[in-house]
């Protein structure tokens, strides 16, 4: 079979869904690459290290679409709803595409993919179990937008992070507080201590208080109801719960340099955690970084892909920030899709087979249908008629499904109330 991965279009995206590294891999599953010239330049990995790998580089973007069997791609879908919709157009049916789709903001439009009847895989949908660790995009990209939030607030803050004694006199260190200790929380909390910043955490989660510890930062504790939900992930609360959150909060925040925020809701407005008078309270010359500016913000001030001031206070709202270090990014995408086509491919060919948590639970459609159960519920769809399948896609093999393994897996529920990493 040929896979094929064609320069992201999305506006500002400089990943690369495969790298060359992951080639050779690739080629033990009986597959033959194509890579779109270009495609991973602004990665840093040039047409000619594709090739030396052993991958075709094409030059035309209809003709890669046209050979490939498989397509992956970092952005696809609803996650590149204008630029992308050429390459919606150019899918036949049984053509299978794995890639970021983002089917909870927009499943209405999802449905729509699913009339070109491809094969269609959503990785932000991966199952949070133990095996799927290694195909989990999202806590890969958390990690990086967790490191790099710290970096953007060492740059706008007015002075260092780390305490220093020198002949000039001693030099106190900035006081960082992390809001959300998911995957990008922790990375946050680690960079920053690795600049010898001051680091307090909170999480809705009491659970995560060691984790937080182990990174040698201090647990803010609020006497609050918990907010975990099954798995260990924290759910959505209601706005009492988060008023009285915001309450317990402004103490803190009103004696800290860099505020890091990181709570959002797939496919949902992120809540509003730092308030207006928040910020007021704020020192002068002190930073927010918010990494869900793309849902909306956890500041109330927030402006999405915008870094303003109000109060004296410098405010970020930066949005896809994975792609601002696109090398590492790409390579870590590229090893979970590696991973994930691992699952999928059989002797050369892709064989769906529902048993499988990560294949069912990224499936989003199939056969002309929305056939991810929670997708059809967003949607507004009923569920699929389970005495009448949907025919497998001309080039897949197919084992016998479970009759429910199309919804996400057990262990955790697609619409609980997750960080950012979620």
């Amino acid at each position: 079979m040929k896979i094929g991965v064609p320069k992201e279009t999305f506006p500002g995206e400089r990943r690369v869904a495969i790298v060359p590294g992951s080639l050779a891999a690739l080629r033990k599953l009986g597959a033959e690459v194509l890579v779109e010239s270009g495609a991973g330049v602004e990665s840093g990995f040039l047409d000619s290290a594709y090739s030396d790998a052993g991958a075709t580089v094409v030059a035309d973007r209809a003709q890669l679409f046209r050979e490939a069997d498989l397509i992956c791609q970092v952005r696809a879908a609803v996650a590149n709803p204008d630029a992308g919709q050429a390459d919606l157009d150019r899918l036949r049916e049984g053509q299978i595409v794995v890639a970021q789709c983002d089917p909870l903001s927009d499943p209405q439009a999802m449905a729509k993919v699913a009339d070109k009847r491809a094969v269609v895989f959503a990785m932000e949908l991966m199952p949070r179990i133990t095996r799927a660790q290694s195909m989990d995009v999202l806590s890969s990209m958390a990690t990086i937008a967790g490191y790099k939030a710290v970096l953007l607030a060492a740059s706008h803050l007015p002075q260092m992070f780390p305490m220093m004694m020198t002949a000039a006199g001693t030099l106190t260190p900035a006081r960082v507080f992390i809001v959300g200790a998911g995957v990008a929380g922790l990375q946050a909390i680690a960079t920053a201590k690795r600049l010898g910043a001051v680091v307090n955490a909170y999480d809705v989660r009491p659970a995560v208080k060691e984790q937080v510890q182990s990174l040698g930062a201090k647990f803010v504790e609020m006497e609050l109801d918990t907010a975990e939900g099954e798995g260990g992930y924290a759910r959505e609360m209601d706005e009492e719960f988060y008023r009285q959150q915001r309450e317990l909060m402004l103490k803190v925040v009103a004696e800290t340099d860099v505020v890091i925020t990181t709570a959002a809701i797939p496919g949902k407005k992120a809540p509003i955690l730092i308030t207006e008078n928040m910020v007021q309270a704020m020192p002068p010359g002190s930073v927010v970084v918010d990494l869900a500016a793309e849902r909306g913000g956890n500041c109330e001030l927030t402006k999405p892909g915008e870094t303003i001031t109000a109060h004296d206070v410098t405010i970020v709202g930066p949005l896809n920030v994975p792609s601002d270090i696109p090398k590492h990014a790409s390579q870590m995408y590229s090893n979970n899709l590696t991973t994930f086509l691992k699952s999928l491919i059989k002797d050369g060919k892709p064989v769906l087979d529902m048993t499988d948590d990560c294949i069912a639970g990224t499936l989003v459609t199939r056969g002309g249908n929305l056939v991810h159960s929670f997708v059809r519920e967003l949607a507004g769809l009923g569920p699929l008629d389970q005495k009448a399948p949907p025919p497998p896609p001309p080039k897949a093999v197919e084992t016998p499904p479970a009759a429910e393994a199309i919804s996400p897996s057990a262990e955790e529920p697609i619409d609980t109330y997750k960080l950012s990493d979620d």
